[in-house]
């Protein structure tokens, strides 16, 4: 089936799409749209939408949906802050969670909700300051530049802003968004009925999900006013009708060169998937161990899961000899007409043999940078937060343009949020995992690599990871905050164990660090600047830029899809639901939903599907019709819709979205969540007979 999607992802290779794109906020073709279907999207209906959608910081979408700063996402998006408010007496991830009062509302400990605010073109500034530059100098001067023009952007802890790279170094915008940290959880209904039909449902219609949750946004200690927020469209869509998804697509590499493809194809992807396999079997062997363990793996196991179905429907279309022959051949004929141009063409065929001759080299160097560079081989909370405690302690005296990217000011608030977050730390999952990641280490370096010899000495990776995790007085938030406002002096004063080992290793880190940077990344970045350059000089800004994890916009309509003779409706019901029920995991409904049985409508729809250009990112994304209302919550994507990493085909490609009449109906009728669905739909009550 996977090898289907590349094939018909090969159909329109060659032509337009008209509803293809995740268009930015500041390129949205309101013409065409307009032209095609008859509606108006003006600056008004652009700007309200725009304000009224967010962006939770740690990878998901979302929306405002209440003048009092109630927040609507996925409750997958939320699993994190639904762990860390657990305990072992009571498993919110497992039941749910609703706030019966004001006063119940919890806060999550790490979610960040982002407002986007502002977009500049910042393309002359940026490219100015790298002119004539190439390698290590290339690298040095876009980090410094993007990082003086987000310095001088927020001028507030409430502030995030971020330089982004679009068409591959084409342009460069400055994305200025209001930031809240103060975020509490108001709804999420249970496990079971968020992720119905599990992972042999992920990525597959029809589908019966409620994967929805509502986080309230706080600002001084109070509700916020939200000036703009989405309405709700109780009804829902109909079958045809035009919709609209505002969210943050993760990323794309639909402009990527055939040199990177190949790479990602036969090196990158087969590793992780073999990786993110072996991690799925050691967590499911974990949670045999008891209820407790499987409470707290339970979040990773899911995040584990949904990768590995992605990653294998993404490497299925580079596997396709068609759809990667056609995409080899448009490079092809890209590069023909970048001969016959004098202007352009000599840098972007350059730019290309350059990239090609980085590609080669990591795929020599693949583990050393993620194992040494990276922190693959430390997967636990504690390596994480140590790293950052060494690293803020040399990088913070520093110039903030001199730091590494992730230390300059304009990051630092994100930094502290996760760095004094008091969400609780499991030991013994962490050395779980742990135990498992140094194993792999070992594995990828080799028993002799200098760098494992360094971390494992004579001791095995288990009684290493027992010694650095029980040792360590990391999980005290209060030892945290005294080492980072220790800087330096106290972090190098240290002898706890998780600190003496970033320490030890932060030097090698640091070296692999500047390799990667200096002769892969950089020349990566220059030449795809250099061929953007080309590509809009010839083909001009037809088409939407690569997604980037910033705010875009998709169009399309709600529509079913054909396989051979088989008609997909485009939405599900109720009553779909109760007859997929077994009681049997991941088919089991949960208690609530069978009590609320004689009360519901079963006719109701609950999940559909349409034809706008999502991505990994979109989870959590508004749907909303032509006047701007909510009327659906985007959740996932169709089995066809994983190779769109690369392409997009709208005869088959779907968006799957949660009904608004589906968040209603289960509100009302099943939680009781009156609180809330009156805030929701102010009136509802009085509607309802209530």
């Amino acid at each position: 089936m996977h090898k289907l999607v590349a094939v018909l992802l090969l159909c329109t290779a060659a032509t337009a799409r008209a509803d293809e794109g995740m268009w930015t906020y500041n390129g949205f073709p309101s013409a065409q749209v307009e032209k095609k279907y008859g509606v108006k999207v003006d600056q008004a209906w652009l700007d309200h939408v725009r304000l009224s959608s967010a962006r939770l910081a740690q990878g998901c979408s979302a929306s405002f949906v209440s003048p009092n700063g109630l927040v609507l996402t996925n409750h997958h998006c939320v699993e994190t802050c639904l762990q860390d408010i657990s305990s072992s007496n009571k498993d919110y991830l497992a039941d749910g969670f609703q706030a019966k009062t004001a006063a119940d509302e919890v806060k999550c400990p790490v979610l960040e909700v982002n407002q986007l605010v502002e977009i500049r073109d910042v393309t002359a500034r940026v490219t100015k300051a790298t002119a004539g530059l190439t390698g290590k100098k290339f690298q040095e001067a876009l980090d410094a530049e993007n990082g003086r023009i987000e310095a001088e952007c927020q001028t507030s802890p409430a502030l995030r802003c971020n330089v982004v790279t679009l068409h591959r170094g084409g342009r460069y915008d400055l994305y200025r968004y209001q930031r809240y940290q103060d975020v509490r959880m108001v709804f999420a209904p249970e496990f079971a009925i968020a992720f119905f039909g599990g992972d042999p449902d992920n990525f597959m219609f029809p589908r019966y999900d409620l994967d929805m949750a509502i986080v309230r946004v706080y600002d001084g200690g109070k509700p916020l006013q939200a000036k703009h927020h989405l309405t709700w469209n109780a009804a829902g869509p109909k079958d045809g009708d035009v919709v609209f998804v505002s969210g943050h697509p993760g990323g794309t590499d639909r402009q990527l060169t055939m040199a990177e493809l190949e790479y990602q194809r036969d090196v990158q992807m087969p590793a992780v998937i073999a990786m993110l396999s072996e991690l799925r079997g050691a967590i499911t062997v974990y949670q045999t161990r008891g209820t407790e363990q499987k409470r707290v793996s339970s979040s990773l196991l899911f995040g584990v899961e949904n990768s590995l179905k992605a990653y294998k429907g993404e490497r299925s279309a580079l596997a396709d000899r068609e759809f990667y022959g056609r995409k080899g051949a448009a490079e092809a004929a890209f590069q023909k007409q970048l001969a016959a141009d004098p202007k352009v063409g000599p840098a972007a065929l350059q730019a290309y043999a350059d990239i090609q001759r980085a590609e080669d080299l990591l795929r020599n160097v693949r583990d050393e940078v993620n194992g040494v560079m990276g922190a693959s081989g430390f997967m636990t909370e504690y390596f994480k937060i140590a790293r950052t405690l060494v690293r803020g302690g040399d990088e913070r005296p520093k110039a903030s343009e001199l730091r590494l990217r992730e230390y300059q000011d304009a990051q630092l608030p994100a930094v502290t949020l996760s760095l004094f977050s008091p969400a609780p730390i499991d030991d013994d999952f962490e050395t779980f995992k742990l135990t498992w990641s140094l194993t792999k280490l070992r594995e990828n370096l080799g028993t002799d690599h200098p760098f494992v010899k360094k971390v494992l000495g004579k001791e095995s990776p288990a009684e290493v990871a027992k010694r650095l995790v029980s040792g360590t007085k990391l999980r005290d938030v209060a030892v945290r905050k005294q080492l980072w406002e220790g800087g330096k002096g106290a972090v190098d004063g240290s002898q706890d164990p998780m600190i003496v080992l970033a320490r030890a290793i932060d030097p090698d880190s640091r070296a692999v660090r500047r390799m990667y940077e200096d002769e892969i990344e950089s020349v990566v970045k220059k030449g795809s600047e250099a061929i953007a350059r080309a590509r809009l000089a010839i083909e001009g800004t037809s088409g939407a830029p690569d997604a980037t994890f910033t705010l875009r916009l998709s169009y399309g309509t709600v529509k079913g899809w054909t396989e051979g003779k088989k008609v997909i409706p485009p939405f599900t019901d109720f009553a779909g639901a109760f007859e997929r029920e077994t009681g049997r995991e991941p088919y089991a409904l949960p208690r609530s939903w069978l009590d609320a049985k004689p009360r519901l409508d079963l006719q109701v729809p609950f999940n559909f599907v349409a034809t706008t250009d999502i991505i990994g990112g979109n989870s959590g994304s508004p749907v909303v019709d032509r006047d701007g209302r909510l009327v659906g919550l985007v959740f996932d994507g169709n089995i066809w819709s994983m190779g769109g990493n690369y392409g997009f085909d709208e005869k088959v490609n779907r968006t799957v979205a949660v009904d608004t009449a589906a968040i209603i109906q289960a509100l009302d009728r099943i939680y009781g969540a009156t609180r809330v669905l009156e805030e929701l739909v102010p009136g509802w009550k009085a509607r309802a007979g209530k």
